[in-house]
């Protein structure tokens, strides 16, 4: 089976191909036959109903600083392809969800990863409230009152943006930290939404755990240590990859929420456990697959086409 698969991300030519899954999942596609061409979000346009993008055909390879070729660019209709992956970075904002908009056009006659609608409608911090017992106490909400008391019965919170990524804008405040007012004038500032306050769990100390599912199958880990004085463990921010196993805690969580990941089309996932507790689901661009590798992990790339070509 020979797809034309088409990827929807950053400029390709600046990233990390040591860490970048997309990159992974490209040269996948094609060491399978696959024809790769990408374009970026901003050249995605929609004229009458017809879905289209200017993009280019690559050729990828595992080379620092030559790692891409770049053929000429064309205006593809996306219909007329077999596979699209909805790959680029968030922030999860509006230009994000007008993009799940359009390629939810061609979704019936292509399949595109992860299904657009079930992008938007299960952003990473909210999503995960649909599952039972599987949180730390969160609230999300705009009331400062409210924030203030969720602050005095669990002490010790966490601050962030509902729809933040990477570690951005993630504080802790102690149960004596007087700088709560002014974090929530700075967020107020910063953000339209509400934002969300949640328990802090000690156990970060000991990583914040990528959990990679495919299909709704729990198929890796990664164990991510936060930086001696950081409260967050994002790779980019200090944290250190570890090898990791699931623990019978973890398997329970993946069992529980992987019927309705398949049931969504969310073919590539990545949760975020600490400790007991389920923090995030990530359903827009989801990483850490060349780490689970590197530790001798599975190799999620080929999983991940197995399942795309399963669903064609």
């Amino acid at each position: 089976m020979s797809l034309d698969v088409v990827i929807q991300m950053d400029p390709i030519g600046a990233i990390d191909i040591e860490g970048d899954s997309t990159f992974a999942m490209g040269l996948e596609a094609q060491a399978r036959g696959h024809k790769l061409s990408y374009y970026e979000p901003r050249h995605l346009s929609m004229l009458d109903g017809r879905v289209y993008a200017k993009m280019k055909p690559i050729t990828l390879r595992r080379e620092l600083g030559n790692h891409v070729d770049e053929g000429e660019e064309s205006v593809v209709d996306l219909a007329s392809t077999d596979v699209v992956l909805m790959r680029q970075d968030p922030p999860f904002d509006m230009s994000y969800i007008t993009a799940t908009h359009l390629l939810e056009k061609v979704h019936g006659q292509t399949l595109v990863v992860n299904d657009p609608a079930h992008v938007r409608n299960a952003p990473e911090k909210l999503f995960v409230t649909e599952f039972e017992g599987v949180m730390p106490p969160t609230l999300i909400t705009s009331d400062e009152d409210e924030i203030k008391a969720f602050r005095k019965e669990y002490k010790d919170i966490i601050l962030k943006p509902l729809y933040g990524n990477g570690g951005a804008g993630v504080f802790l405040l102690r149960e004596g930290d007087q700088n709560l007012s002014s974090l929530l004038e700075l967020f107020t500032h910063l953000y339209r939404e509400p934002i969300i306050a949640q328990q802090y769990l000690p156990d970060v100390r000991a990583g914040d755990k990528r959990i990679i599912l495919v299909d709704g199958k729990a198929v890796g880990a990664l164990n991510r240590v936060p930086a001696e004085g950081e409260s967050r463990s994002n790779m980019h921010v200090g944290g250190r990859p570890e090898k990791s196993e699931l623990t019978k805690r973890e398997h329970e969580i993946c069992e529980q929420i992987g019927p309705a990941l398949k049931e969504r089309g969310l073919i590539f996932v990545g949760i975020d456990v600490i400790g007991d507790y389920l923090t995030e689901i990530n359903v827009t661009s989801p990483t850490g697959i060349q780490e689970i590798a590197r530790f001798g992990g599975a190799d999620i790339s080929s999983l991940i086409w197995d399942a795309i070509e399963g669903r064609l």
